[in-house]
């Protein structure tokens, strides 16, 4: 450890043990919170990577269903924004930039007229992160309530001070949506359903089906998407077994073999096109709502752990995931439709691809077409 990391270390600890005297707010209890009195509610989502964000629009749900007239706004970075744009839940989308030079005048004046907005209620997902940046901009919104998880403090803090509703962190392993629920469930706020979403508009949809039908895909044929990609190496399961997955599943099914491509991912791509048998469709460089479009017609979507997956879960496509090093208990969607297979010794390559296939028909029902 450096001198300067151990300065900056003790500098945030008694910076914030500073903080917590001067603006700690008196804790509250859940008989102190009154509903009635909410019209106006800001979700702060902290660790917002793609996954991470999806896997809170559970909540989303539940804060509509109870407060089926409030003006609820959503606080998310820009590189995942459009997941959450036109989502059917909320009202509004308040972006982050997370790049200095991507501000201008006119987009931070915008920004700090909504941070100042006064909220009734404040909500701040600390699920797997906890953001001094994200506390403050709660502490700004001057919600009577700020809630939060009250796990994950400040170094030298003895709690999370810009709350005064103090969410139970409940130990042991438990997926992510359900996390994000316990937040709002201290309030008795919940739904019935915790599975993730994002809202498609029509036009985004006929979109897809237009791009598959110049593709040449017909109305009735079955559509397998791939996606062999993912941001770490070693939550990537080997292209040769898509490409055996891939084989078996057209063989089996006479499926239209769909392979989505990254920026990035052309090489990956390239290896896996030149061990099919069948002629595959590529789509590449789709921005996220595009993507999202095209995954909501496929009949069934393979690929490994990485933020794709909870988009394809998002628009309801049945999906088999290989898990490496992440537990899927934590991290896969929820759902019966969803399906995770987690390799021996955390690693993604000693899955077989008969593994797979057997989970993929499983999905796709025992009696293929011919």
């Amino acid at each position: 450890m450096t001198l300067w990391t151990r300065f900056e270390q003790l500098f945030k600890k008694w910076g914030m043990r500073l903080l917590e005297g001067i603006l700690g707010k008196a804790p509250l209890h859940p008989e102190d919170f009154m509903p009635e009195t909410v019209n106006k509610i800001l979700v702060i989502r902290q660790h917002d990577q793609l996954g991470d964000l999806l896997l809170s629009t559970p909540v989303l749900r539940a804060l509509r269903q109870h407060f089926p007239e409030a003006h609820i706004a959503l606080l998310v970075r820009n590189y995942t924004h459009e997941v959450v744009k036109y989502n059917q839940y909320i009202n509004e989308v308040i972006v982050f930039q997370e790049i200095g030079y991507n501000w201008t005048l006119n987009k931070f004046k915008k920004f700090i007229k909504k941070i100042f907005t006064p909220r009734d209620l404040t909500i701040v997902l600390n699920t797997v992160s906890h953001s001094f940046t994200s506390d403050l901009f709660a502490f700004l919104s001057r919600a009577p309530y700020i809630l939060g998880s009250k796990h994950l403090l400040f170094p030298g803090c003895k709690r999370n001070f810009f709350y005064n509703l103090h969410a139970p962190y409940r130990r042991g392993i438990r997926n992510q949506s359900e996390r994000n629920l316990d937040i709002v469930r201290y309030l008795g706020i919940n739904t019935v359903d915790p599975g993730e979403h994002i809202t498609l508009l029509d036009e985004e949809v006929r979109w897809a089906n237009k791009a598959l039908a110049q593709a040449g895909v017909r109305d009735n044929e079955l559509v397998i998407g791939i996606h062999p990609g993912a941001g770490k190496i070693r939550n990537r399961w080997d292209v040769s077994n898509f490409a055996q997955a891939a084989n078996s599943l057209h063989q089996t099914y006479n499926a239209k073999i769909i392979i989505n491509c990254g920026s990035n991912e052309h090489l990956l791509v390239d290896s896996l096109v030149v061990q099919l048998k069948c002629e595959p469709i590529i789509f590449e460089n789709l921005d996220l709502r595009q993507l999202a479009a095209l995954i909501s017609r496929y009949d069934l979507f393979l690929c490994n752990d990485t933020g794709v997956l909870h988009v394809a879960a998002a628009v309801g496509t049945p999906l088999v995931v290989i898990f490496g090093p992440t537990d899927p208990l934590q991290w896969k969607p929820i759902g019966e439709r969803f399906i995770a297979v987690r390799g021996i010794n955390r690693s993604c390559n000693s899955v077989s691809v008969e593994e797979v296939l057997q989970k993929a028909e499983m999905l796709l029902g025992e009696n293929p077409e011919t």
